[in-house]
């Protein structure tokens, strides 16, 4: 039986040639290919600001985020791919998550300091790119990045369990390294991982 797959692809460039976008691409293959619902987000093709006090996480999503909401509330699997850049997220992203997962949505407030989960029994897989080597950036850097999404964002709101594929070394490498790439994305995305 087939999963409910929502890829959320956060490259805030919108050319079509980025990587990001082609790793996506692979895993819908693969997943439709397998007989999984796919839907897609790309995130810089919505409209939202970067939130600036507490007041406005409190309140209601913008208008033009509610349809990535129901997304996120749909799926049983999250895709999230995006490239690192200075050691995380871009931006963007991350202020696309602090404007979709809020309270009342994503969390409630059962007291001081303790938080219902809402989004419990989904998982993720998130797809990084990097220039440089996903073995240095794992081992030596300790993936801080994906770790602090992993911990104080996905599993803060109930996502869980959380796989992660990093590529490494994206500039420059040649069409046969690439095809290896798009293929291993694709078999995730016929398996639903």
């Amino acid at each position: 039986m087939g999963k409910r797959i929502l890829i959320i692809l956060g490259h805030p460039d919108p050319q079509p040639e980025r990587l990001c976008r082609a790793l996506a691409s692979a895993y819908h293959q693969g997943a439709v290919e397998a007989g999984h619902e796919v839907a897609s987000i790309d995130v810089t093709r919505l409209d939202f600001r970067a939130l600036r006090s507490r007041l406005e996480w409190e309140g209601d999503a913008p208008p033009s985020l509610k349809e990535a909401q129901e997304g996120i509330r749909w799926a049983e699997h999250l895709v999230i791919v995006f490239p690192i850049w200075l050691g995380t997220m871009p931006a963007l992203l991350k202020a696309f998550f602090e404007q979709v997962l809020r309270p009342g949505f994503a969390l409630e407030m059962t007291g001081p300091g303790r938080w219902n989960r809402l989004l419990t029994g989904r998982s993720a897989r998130i797809i990084a790119t990097m220039g440089m080597p996903s073995f240095l950036y794992r081992w030596h850097f300790r993936a801080h990045g994906i770790r602090s999404f992993e911990r104080n964002v996905l599993d803060f709101v109930g996502i869980s369990p959380i796989h992660e594929t990093l590529v490494g070394m994206v500039e420059g490498r040649d069409a046969i390294t690439r095809e290896r790439w798009f293929a291993r994305l694709a078999e995730l995305g016929k398996r639903g991982t």
